[in-house]
């Protein structure tokens, strides 16, 4: 079954620039065979990853992302069966914040800022929501 998981994490010092282009370089090698798809936003402090992919794959690997020692406290803010990939080209988009502040150089709603401290802060289980928001980031 097609499936779609968000969570957030705590980036931990370790994690330097090289750390995250081997994360990439990693997700460039492994994703297609495995066709896992999906984004990475982080900062110098936070991880916010999507991977959609078949619901075993992708709940492996959420348990293997768990263990990485870059980043502490992966919380799963959301875990849903899909239609159809969001991102489907992507073997894993990435985008860095410039910090947990974000100025989205636009007008933003009020209920989007919400749902994105929600999302830093570990609190926001709507899938749907969440999505929508990082469409707006890609």
């Amino acid at each position: 079954m097609l499936s779609q998981l968000v969570y957030v994490s705590n980036r931990k010092a370790n994690c330097t620039a090289a750390e995250i282009d081997k994360i990439l370089e990693s997700c460039k090698k492994n994703n297609p065979p495995l066709d896992i798809t999906g984004v990475l936003l982080y900062s110098d402090t936070k991880f916010i990853q999507l991977v959609e992919g078949e619901a075993k794959v992708i709940t492996n690997l959420y348990d293997k992302i768990k263990t990485d020692d870059r980043h502490s406290n992966a919380m799963m803010i959301s875990y849903s069966p899909i239609k159809e990939k969001s991102f489907p080209s992507w073997h894993m988009g990435s985008k860095k914040l410039a910090g947990n502040e974000v100025d989205f150089n636009t007008a933003i709603s009020t209920e989007d800022r919400v749902i994105f401290e929600d999302l830093l802060n570990g609190k926001e289980e709507s899938g749907q929501k969440v999505l929508n928001l990082l469409k707006k980031f890609f």
